[in-house]
Formats: C-alpha cells, sequence, structure tokens
C-alpha cells in the first residue's frame, strides 16, 4: 500500500497582488491534519498530524522531527520564555508538555474532556486548554506543570487567543459568542454575542488595535473590539473557515476557507475598516493554517488531498 504524503505547497504575491505557487515539499505519513503553530524565531513550524506532530524547519520547508506517542492531537502552543511546548491531547484528555530544545516529552498533565484549542499566555505564564468535550477550560501553571483551575464556559469552545496583558480569549462555537477570561483571576468577565457570525471557529487578534477577528461558518468575519465586546464590522470570507492569523506588520488578517478551497487574505486599513485584499485558490480540505512573522509565509494543511500549502505574502 502506498503511503499518502502530506505535502507543503509555498506561494507568493507579487507587487500587484497576485498569487503563484512556488514549491511543493512532501512529507511522508498519513492521517488528518489539525492545528498547525509557527514558532518564527526559532524557525520551528508545528503541524499535528493524527497520533504525531511533525517539526517542519521554516527555513528549509523540510521535516526536522516528529513529537510521537500521542492520541488524537489537536493544538500546539509555545512558551519560549520557559523553553517549553504544550500539545493537546485530545483522545487522551491530557496536555503533553515537551521542552524546545531537545523536542523530548517532559511529562503531561490531566486537562478537561477532548482538549482541543490551545494558547499559551505570557502575561500570567499559564497555558490554557479549551476543552470541547466538557465545555470548560483548564488552567495551567506552565513551569510547574500543575492544573490551576478549570473554568466552565457556557459552550463549546474552539479557537482562543491571549492579548498579552491580562485577558484570554475563545470562540463559543454553539452560543456564537466570544468568551473573554481574565488570566490572572481565572474569572469569565464576558460573554460577548458575536452577530451576525454562526459557529464562530477560527480566532486571531490585534492586541495593539484592540481587535479580534472571528471566522464564522456563515462565510464572514466578525471584527470585534477587545476591551467592550462591539461589532465593529463583518467582512465576507469563503466557505468551511477554521482558522485565522493577524499580521501585525503587513496589516493582514487571513481566513483558511476548506469547503471552497480558498484563503481570504483582509486588509486592515484602520482599526474599524477591513478589505477583502484577495481570494487565493488553495485546495479543499485545507482548512487550517499558522503564519510566519518573520517572512510573512502562511502555512495550510490538507492530509485529505496530500497537501500542505504555503502562500508566502511577499511586497
Amino acid at each position: 500500500m502506498r503511503i499518502p504524503l502530506l505535502r507543503i505547497v509555498v506561494c507568493a504575491l507579487g507587487a500587484v497582488g497576485i498569487y503563484r505557487l512556488v514549491k511543493t515539499i512532501p512529507i511522508p505519513g498519513s492521517g488528518s491534519a489539525d492545528y498547525l503553530a509557527s514558532d518564527s524565531g526559532n524557525r520551528r513550524l508545528y503541524v499535528s498530524h493524527g497520533s504525531k506532530v511533525d517539526v517542519i524547519d521554516l527555513d528549509t520547508g523540510t521535516l526536522a522531527a516528529s513529537i510521537t506517542g500521542l492520541n488524537g492531537v489537536h493544538g500546539i502552543a509555545i512558551a519560549n520564555d520557559l523553553k517549553r511546548g504544550f500539545i493537546s491531547d485530545g483522545l487522551a484528555g491530557q496536555i503533553t508538555i515537551f521542552d524546545l530544545n531537545t523536542l523530548a516529552i517532559v511529562g503531561s498533565v490531566k486537562a478537561g474532556s477532548n482538549p482541543d484549542g490551545i494558547v499559551y499566555d505570557v502575561f500570567s505564564q499559564r497555558v490554557f486548554a479549551f476543552n470541547a468535550g466538557s465545555k470548560d477550560m483548564t488552567a495551567i501553571d506552565a513551569d510547574s506543570g500543575y492544573v490551576e483551575g478549570t473554568i466552565p464556559l457556557g459552550g463549546k469552545p474552539e479557537f482562543a487567543a491571549t492579548d498579552g496583558k491580562g485577558y484570554v480569549y475563545a470562540n463559543i462555537t454553539d452560543a456564537n459568542e466570544l468568551v473573554r477570561v481574565d488570566a490572572k483571576t481565572l474569572e469569565v468577565k464576558n460573554h460577548w454575542p458575536l452577530g451576525p457570525c454562526e459557529s464562530p471557529l477560527g480566532l486571531s487578534i490585534d492586541p495593539v488595535k484592540r481587535r479580534l477577528f472571528s471566522m464564522c461558518e456563515n462565510k464572514n468575519m466578525v471584527v470585534m473590539d477587545a476591551d467592550g465586546g462591539n461589532v465593529i464590522t463583518t467582512v465576507p470570507i469563503g466557505a468551511g473557515a477554521d482558522a485565522a492569523a493577524f499580521d501585525p506588520e503587513t496589516k493582514l488578517v487571513f481566513s483558511s476557507n476548506g469547503e471552497d478551497g480558498t484563503l481570504t487574505v483582509i486588509k486592515q486599513d484602520s482599526a474599524d475598516q477591513y478589505r477583502v485584499l484577495e481570494t487565493v485558490r488553495t485546495q479543499r480540505g485545507a482548512r487550517t493554517l499558522a503564519l510566519d512573522l518573520r517572512t510573512h509565509s502562511v502555512y495550510l494543511p490538507d492530509a485529505a488531498s496530500g497537501t500542505l500549502k504555503l502562500l508566502i505574502v511577499a511586497r
């Protein structure tokens, strides 16, 4: 039997905003790919891939290593200040901890049912795991690995984001709302309705302009005030959006649309003004993404079709 390949496809944006395919890199393996995490400083891309996490060298595009022995892996969070990484091991109901230098597993900690999205908050030095099954959030001290609290969220959490100043945010997909949690006190401060959004999944943040970007299954992006919870505007995106990223240098917001097989590129003209800059053809099933802040590259995995595509945004 031939083993399916996971491929990386590299694309570039020309001076007039036209994208072109640059490179395809195969990675051996099978199984669906879920979350990605880009560690731009250490030049690594972490790809959750079935029962393992593949580690890709961002400069060469080659497979550098794999973290194995996992069970239903979902997300990856990076704590560079502590030299640790954290993996939401969904079917095992735990968070797996690994060393960023050696990539060796150094421990695990019990989370809720089916931990999915995961973020590291440098302000509180806590890892927050968002448990889709138990509809709550597990707060873990990133240094000691101890659970410091479990916080009910009132619905099924999806992607999460942190502002680095004391607040953690998560989309609640079955309530069409966004929840704000105090990263220090572990109190749920707000449940904010997302207006016209249906089934919010992908989430990213502009921590400077204080704007949140929620990607919704009814083909729009909702822009929300991160302090007041007001819906600022909506922007059309493709179908099947499952992830989001914001580039603070280029002022671009990205939405990976797996059902359409497109990447929506949105320009932030001001805190309250946004427009679709480009809709890039990717491949059906390419539903999640990660952004390399150094090169402005966007990675999209698609194990179903055997491709992991990378779009390079150049000026």
